[in-house]
């Protein structure tokens, strides 16, 4: 992989920069440029044919010194551990910019889910549980779903965690079903958290959220509902993609109609029922549209595309979805882009939320918990623009990425120092 490309380089190449404009001691940049700790494991697995396959696992615990770690397990086959690496960074920033009691974690197993059937795939989940659960934990590190897992295999990692510890612990995993205690609202909460930061961006651009013409890149659970909320919000969503293309209507795409063709065939594209264009992923980021939302995976802007961008705001759903360099060029342009660990936050912070109801065992409806995690991010939003326009006063232009990133590292270098650990 291309060194611009390299997920782990580009969260380190994102530090340096932050960390270049705030002065950062040597030391704790130092400490902060790597994760604390890299744990690798097989995990073999009994077959449907009885046969037994290994698998590899990883979980990265990259800093704890604001509290447990915190981030999701992948199960995808193009899994690998620089990936996980930057991903458990990009968690410590999250966290820390969400300014909840967390430090950074991820986890992942290389397989192929699509291949897999569900008991092999309770059988990995458990086996991923007794190969680490000696390291994760309510006070040590909290995983939660991400891509290729669910809300099942969350229960079933809960379940076999509590048979090692004699006693349920519900609280040790986090996006599990409501039957066993998982929190309204968690589904939905990462593009909820999204259209928070929307709403926000929009003042701050005088965009009137009613006359925008959304283009979103991805279908996934984070895409689908950005769709959803996107149309509430009364704004056009006029583009839409998942992994083979997407279509393209000006006057606006129909989100049941393209459910339900994605439910019978598989994809959006090719899909006609209303004359639909067709456009490609790359076509998609292109297109004239006021808010453009990356919902899908990473390095979907780069230095090569970045200049073609026309989208007034650039809403980054997805974690990871623009390199630096390309980052450089939409903030010369003139672009709003909404880094990807203040956006899709509130995944991580409703997580929190639903830590925090297993360990009072006081659980909070849905009402309540959007309440809490609007007041969280758009703080977080806040503070974000504060500390730009603090730097501009001294001077110093500097992008919303950077800005997050002065924020997030500050809190966890004055942890770790308040700790002495420098």
């Amino acid at each position: 992989m291309p060194e611009e490309l390299d997920p782990f380089k580009i969260s380190q190449q994102q530090l340096d920069s932050a960390a270049e404009v705030m002065n950062l001691d040597k030391t704790a940049h130092e400490i902060l440029r790597e994760p604390m700790r890299t744990i690798s494991t097989s995990i073999p697995v009994k077959m449907r044919d009885s046969s037994t396959e290994v698998f590899q696992g990883f979980r990265v615990q990259y800093n704890d010194a604001r509290g447990p770690g915190k981030g999701g397990i992948r199960f995808h086959p193009g899994e690998n551990l620089n990936t996980v690496k930057a991903l458990s960074a990009w968690m410590t920033w999250k966290c820390s910019l969400a300014n909840i009691p967390f430090g950074g974690a991820k986890g992942g197993v290389i397989c192929d889910t699509k291949k897999m059937n569900d008991i092999e795939l309770e059988n990995l989940s458990r086996g991923y549980i007794r190969a680490l659960g000696r390291f994760i934990g309510p006070k040590l590190d909290v995983p939660a779903p991400d891509v290729y897992t669910n809300p099942q295999i969350m229960a079933w990692m809960m379940d076999e965690y509590s048979k090692l510890a004699g006693h349920n612990e519900f609280g040790m995993i986090t996006g599990k079903p409501l039957e066993v205690w998982g929190s309204e609202g968690r589904f939905d909460s990462t593009a909820m958290g999204g259209m928070y930061v929307l709403r926000e961006a929009a003042k701050l651009r005088k965009l009137k959220i009613k006359d925008a013409k959304i283009a979103i890149q991805g279908f996934g659970n984070a895409g689908k509902f950005a769709f959803e909320l996107s149309k509430k919000l009364g704004a056009k969503v006029v583009a839409i993609s998942d992994s083979s293309g997407g279509v393209y209507s000006e006057n606006g795409l129909d989100y049941d109609k393209l459910s339900k063709a994605k439910e019978e065939t598989g994809e959006l594209h090719g899909y006609d029922g209303k004359k639909y264009e067709q456009v490609s992923n790359s076509e998609l980021l292109e297109l004239d549209v006021d808010v453009l939302i990356p919902a899908a995976i990473e390095n979907q802007i780069t230095k090569g595309n970045a200049d073609k961008i026309k989208a007034d705001i650039v809403l980054e759903l997805a974690n990871g979805p623009v390199t630096p360099a390309a980052d450089q060029i939409l903030f010369e342009k003139g672009v709003l882009d909404l880094p990807d660990f203040l956006v899709n936050s509130g995944g991580v912070i409703v997580s929190y939320f639903e830590w925090v109801q297993n360990t009072q065992n006081y659980y909070w409806t849905e009402e309540e918990v959007y309440s809490k995690l609007d007041g969280i991010i758009t703080k977080s939003f806040k503070d974000v623009f504060a500390t730009q326009d603090a730097y501009k006063s001294q001077k110093k232009k500097i992008s919303p990425r950077t800005s997050a990133y002065i924020v997030a590292v500050d809190r966890v270098a004055k942890a770790m120092k308040t700790r002495g650990w420098y």
